[in-house]
């Protein structure tokens, strides 16, 4: 709406001067709506069982859940869940094929803080339709190592670290041989003494593209509105 509360409509005959302004005018409203909608997978939670609404401080994160504790999308009750072997996050029990070794457990309940408490995985949420969430990641690129030391565990189960780190959570996660440090892989873990490195990687997928592209937020829904009432 105009100042004056009337829709804005703009009415311009081909080949004028006016048409000309008209595809400025949409040029920059799409490179508007782009530019939000990169912002906007920025520093979220996504739309699940037990994740808050929006990130923050969670000064008491239990265990390996603690590198989150500034900026979390987890609360402390949910860090101690997925450090228990029956857990009621899920009604899980790491140790229902017989009890699972430390090391190995170490990498899920990993995976487990990663997929609960962190803000920067948006550029990979994607909408689903379950009774107990909205909203999942798909394809979130792993750090070589991560993947490779999870997988080691598990060597006679997978053939491959991408058997393991692709097909265990159904695509949540994606096999590269990108390195910690690099800026192009999400980290499981960190030393939240050097900062939380996941927050660059998810600016740079958010700006450049990824290989999966979730289902577009509501700030795209708005876009063919707005281009039908410059018309």
């Amino acid at each position: 709406n105009t100042p004056h509360g009337s829709p804005l409509r703009l009415r311009f005959q081909p080949g004028s001067l006016e048409m000309a302004v008209r595809w400025a005018v949409l040029g920059l409203l799409a490179a508007c709506v782009a530019s939000a909608t990169k912002e906007s997978v920025l520093n979220m939670c996504m739309d699940a069982k037990h994740h808050k609404t929006k990130p923050g401080p969670e000064g008491a994160l239990h265990g390996q859940c603690a590198p989150w504790k500034d900026n979390a999308c987890c609360t402390a009750e949910t860090s101690k869940g997925a450090h228990q072997d029956q857990s009621y996050l899920y009604n899980f029990n790491w140790n229902h094929c017989g009890v699972m070794p430390d090391k190995c457990k170490q990498h899920f309940i990993q995976d487990t803080c990663l997929y609960e408490c962190s803000p920067n995985l948006g550029p990979w949420i994607d909408q689903v339709d379950n009774s107990w969430r909205r909203e999942r990641i798909l394809n979130v690129p792993l750090c070589k190592e991560d993947c490779d030391l999870w997988w080691e565990p598990f060597k006679y189960v997978f053939p491959r670290p991408a058997d393991l780190c692709e097909k265990i959570w159904s695509n949540s996660y994606k096999y590269t041989t990108e390195h910690r440090g690099g800026g192009r892989c999400i980290q499981m873990w960190f030393d939240p003494a050097n900062g939380n490195p996941n927050v660059a990687v998810a600016k740079y997928y958010a700006q450049n593209g990824r290989d999966a592209s979730p289902a577009p937020r509501a700030v795209l829904l708005l876009l063919p509105a707005a281009l039908l009432s410059l018309l």
